[in-house]
């Protein structure tokens, strides 16, 4: 939303969070810009037309992008973080058949949105490296394609049946476990894999310096080049608009700025690296670069 008729309209993919109520509103605004929303109530629903640059400025899982960025795709990272879902506790099992600790997955059937979503790189990560598991050892069942087509899936990942959800299998017992939501488990019995989630949770900011993040924010490569004010007219607004809901849960994950973002990147990339999702560790500066 804009005041004035010369601002400049920007395509414009952006989800509904306390941080981005005040910007969608337009409680928060600028002369400058107008931006025209996507009717989309999930985001992550139109991240593949993100990727090939349908967009103008648009929220993007930090995964997805950093492939985007391995396969040359016409987008780049702003210093700015919209979503973060704290990842211990979303890896869950059916408590019916068994609870299941990190130790026991070698063999299990583990549910997942897509290969290459944020969350699950994340739970891979900690598991592989905080708890020792054996990644290939496990039988990854996924419900989505990638949204970067030129990802490659290891061959331990299968397709789950069609018209088949995730919590459903999981639910039914079809699968040993999966990567779901805190309010999937509500009702108790869906128990986390990873024991005493929250603590886990604080011991591993704690050792890496980091804060979970999910969802970044992109701008189209040739809008940046051709109008870099707008880059950073756009951070600033964002950074206004989450100013208006200090209290909402994980408040602290949602950073501005490159040198405070730094660790998280500096991790995600190793986690993406390790996992075969990029082919390459890239320096963290590299993903900004227009």
């Amino acid at each position: 939303m804009t005041n004035t008729q010369d601002a400049l309209r920007l395509r414009t993919l952006l989800g509904d969070y306390p941080n981005t109520r005040a910007l969608k509103t337009g409680a928060v605004g600028s002369p400058r810009l107008d931006f025209d929303y996507a009717n989309e109530k999930l985001p992550q629903n139109a991240f593949k037309a993100v990727v090939r640059g349908e967009f103008d400025v648009a929220e993007l899982a930090i995964v997805t992008y950093l492939q985007a960025l391995a396969h040359g795709k016409p987008v780049t990272l702003l210093p700015t973080v919209v979503m973060a879902i704290p990842p211990h506790p979303c890896l869950a099992c059916n408590s019916a058949h068994g609870v299941l600790g990190p130790g026991d997955l070698a063999g299990k059937r583990i549910g997942i949105r897509a290969h290459s979503v944020t969350t699950v790189t994340w739970v891979r990560g900690i598991l592989a490296n905080d708890y020792g598991v054996d990644l290939d050892q496990v039988r990854w069942v996924a419900f989505e394609d990638p949204h970067v087509p030129e990802c490659i899936e290891p061959p331990n990942i299968t397709r789950a049946p069609a018209g088949k959800t995730l919590v459903d299998m999981l639910r039914a017992g079809d699968l040993d476990a999966g990567v779901v939501s805190v309010a999937d488990q509500k009702d108790g019995l869906l128990k986390p894999v990873i024991p005493d989630p929250a603590a886990a949770l604080r011991h591993w900011r704690d050792r890496y310096g980091v804060r979970p993040l999910n969802h970044v924010v992109v701008i189209h490569r040739d809008l940046a080049r051709a109008q870099p004010w707008v880059a950073a007219e756009v951070v600033r607004l964002l950074q206004q608009s989450a100013a208006q809901a200090p209290d909402m849960p994980g408040a602290d994950s949602i950073q501005s700025g490159v040198e405070a973002m730094r660790p998280t990147l500096d991790l995600i990339i190793h986690y993406a690296v390790q996992q075969g999702l990029i082919p390459r560790r890239f320096a963290v500066d590299e993903l900004f670069n227009m």
